[in-house]
């Protein structure tokens, strides 16, 4: 009995807790009874291959809520930005369209599953993109009792870009309030400008001069 526990036991028993251990651990990671998991993601929507001249004119472009299952100890991993939607928009045109969103669109880790995806479906707006120039109209408050109150700015206009329906309602560019009291005869400030449209941008933005020449009512300024 000695002599079977020492040969068929006590044999290479290091090496033997060795792969017990390995073995076991080895069947915890591959499991099948494993408990899965479920976790709702808030994760982007990538537009891949918009064309060059294609603007996006929707005012709101949701974000997918994205519901996925897996082990647990991979659901507890996950980061949000291992997962997004993803639409192709190489063959778009002006106008209204609306894009099934399915698992099919979704990027994830090949550990897990994609087991829903809201909204299902996106609609969008598109439009060819215009640039052009409009006026600077400054915005100036203050107190200056009867006196009459001019403006210039430096430079006089501003070039916007954004979808060609929303460029084209835009008259003009306005500054941040300036407020002047207490100017007499002439003060610059320096300020921003902006459009209303959050759709339409001001390229290469930079500060703008604004010059506030304050005279009495019905002076005339010297030449």
């Amino acid at each position: 009995m000695i002599g079977f526990f020492q040969r068929y036991v006590l044999h290479n028993f290091g090496l033997k807790v060795l792969s017990l251990l390995l073995a076991t651990g080895l069947w915890f990671l591959i499991s099948p009874d494993e408990q899965p998991a479920e976790v709702a993601v808030r994760a982007p929507i990538v537009f891949q291959h918009v064309p060059s001249q294609l603007e996006i004119s929707s005012e709101a472009i949701p974000e997918a809520q994205i519901r996925v299952r897996g082990p647990e100890r991979v659901i507890r991993q996950l980061q949000a930005n291992e997962i997004h939607a993803e639409i192709e928009l190489a063959d778009v045109k002006p106008g209204d369209r609306t894009f099934d969103l399915t698992s099919q669109q979704v990027r994830h880790p090949r550990d897990v599953t994609v087991v829903q995806v809201v909204p299902s479906q996106l609609h969008l707006a598109f439009d060819t993109r215009m640039t052009r120039e409009v006026e600077i109209h400054p915005r100036v408050t203050g107190d200056f009792a009867d006196n009459e109150v001019t403006c210039k700015t430096d430079p006089p206009r501003v070039t916007i870009t954004g979808p060609r329906h929303h460029v084209e309602k835009i008259d003009s560019a306005t500054t941040d309030p300036i407020d002047a009291t207490g100017t007499r005869g002439s003060g610059v400030f320096t300020t921003n400008v902006y459009v209303a449209d959050p759709l339409v941008q001001v390229v290469q933005t930079t500060s703008i001069r604004v010059t506030v020449l304050v005279q009495k009512a019905g002076s005339t300024s010297a030449h």
